[in-house]
């Protein structure tokens, strides 16, 4: 089944390739994910819908391993400070429910960061809008269609 997020790339020319996965409604995280689309979970990349602090919707893209540093997210979006938007609000501003958003097809073309390690892979993965389905394509193809900035958006890990 084609998504919204799959029509927008093949409006783009952009190749890659839909893969299906058992949905579990208690275990929606990207490592699980990563373990049934059997890629590591640093390949697997989730989407998170922030707002910053003067008010700004924007995408912030994280390998499934990685915990979101919002003040390096807040630094690159040029704002005093950035959180998660509140659950209940991310459908209606994206069009996409929980464990299925992405930057692609979203209702409003938000800014999208990206973090860096996406660039160290030939082939990642995201959500295709749905759950139960992620797209792979090259880390190029990605930042071209989502028109994102890369930057260092996790928290460094122990020393």
């Amino acid at each position: 089944m084609k998504t919204n997020a799959a029509r927008f790339l093949d409006s783009l020319g952009i190749h890659y390739e839909l893969r299906d996965y058992e949905v579990d409604p208690e275990d929606l995280s990207a490592t699980s994910v990563a373990k049934k689309i059997g890629l590591p979970a640093e390949q697997v990349f989730k989407t998170l819908l922030c707002v910053t602090s003067d008010r700004e919707h924007i995408f912030a893209v994280i390998p499934g391993d990685a915990e979101l540093d919002f003040k390096k997210l807040a630094a690159a979006a040029d704002a005093r400070k950035a959180e998660m938007v509140s659950l209940k609000d991310v459908q209606p501003l994206t069009g996409y429910i929980r464990g299925g958003v992405t930057v692609f097809g979203a209702k409003r073309p938000f800014p999208a960061f990206v973090d860096e390690t996406m660039e160290l892979f030939d082939i990642i993965s995201v959500s295709a809008g749905v759950r139960g389905t992620q797209i792979l394509l090259a880390p190029g193809d990605y930042l071209r269609a989502a028109l994102a900035r890369v930057t260092d958006l996790t928290k460094d890990g122990p020393a």
